[in-house]
C-alpha cells in the first residue's frame, strides 16, 4: 500500500520492486532498483526518507524518521529482516542486521556491518569496514576494504531477486 501523506506522496522509482504487503506513507523517495519485502513500513510521515539506489528493505523491517529530520540510506544498503531503523544516516553498502535497531541521529559507516539483535544507540558513529554488535552496538572487529565486493554482490542479489518476484509472483486465493 503507498499512500499520500499532508500532500507528500512517495516518488518510487519504475525499477524498484514494492511488494504487494508492504507499507510506503508520504515523504519517501525509492531509487532505482530497490527491493521493499512484505510487511516492511516505511513511514515518512513527519520527516523525509530517502532510499539510495538497488538498497533492500526486508520483510517486517520499519523505517521511520524524527519529527523534521530525514532518514537516508544510502546505495546498496541492506535492512534486514525485522530491523528497526530511524531518523538516522546509513552510508553506502552496508548491512542492517534482522532484528536490529538503530536508533535517531546515529550514523553506520559505509560498507560497515550491524550485527543481528545489536542496538546502536542515538547519535552513535559507527565507523566505516566496521563490525558492530551488541546492546549496546560496540565495534567488534574492522572490514578490509575487499568486503565491499561483498556488500555489494548482496545488494544486487536482492535487485535480481525483486525482478523475479515482480515479474513472476502469482497471487492465490485459498
Amino acid at each position: 500500500m503507498i499512500y499520500t501523506f499532508e500532500g507528500h506522496t512517495p516518488r518510487i522509482d519504475p525499477s524498484a520492486y514494492i511488494a504487494p504487503e508492504a507499507t510506503i506513507i508520504g515523504n519517501v523517495v525509492i531509487g532505482a532498483g530497490v527491493s521493499v519485502w512484505p510487511g516492511a513500513v516505511i513511514r515518512g510521515d513527519v520527516g523525509a526518507i530517502r532510499i539510495g539506489a538497488r538498497s533492500n528493505i526486508q520483510d517486517g523491517a520499519v523505517v521511520h524518521v524524527d519529527t523534521g529530520g530525514e532518514t537516508i540510506l544510502g546505495e546498496d544498503v541492506t535492512v534486514g529482516h525485522l530491523a528497526m531503523v530511524h531518523g538516522c544516516h546509513v552510508e553506502p553498502a552496508s548491512l542492517i542486521g534482522m532484528n536490529s535497531t538503530v536508533l535517531s541521529r546515529s550514523r553506520i559507516g559505509e560498507c560497515t556491518i550491524v550485527g543481528g539483535g545489536a542496538v546502536v544507540l542515538e547519535g552513535q558513529v559507527v565507523p566505516p569496514f566496521s563490525v558492530a554488535a551488541g546492546v549496546p552496538a560496540k565495534v567488534r572487529k574492522e572490514l578490509p576494504g575487499s568486503s565491499r565486493t561483498d556488500r555489494i554482490a548482496h545488494a544486487a542479489h536482492y535487485v535480481e531477486l525483486g525482478r523475479r518476484h515482480r515479474e513472476g509472483l502469482a497471487q492465490h486465493e485459498v
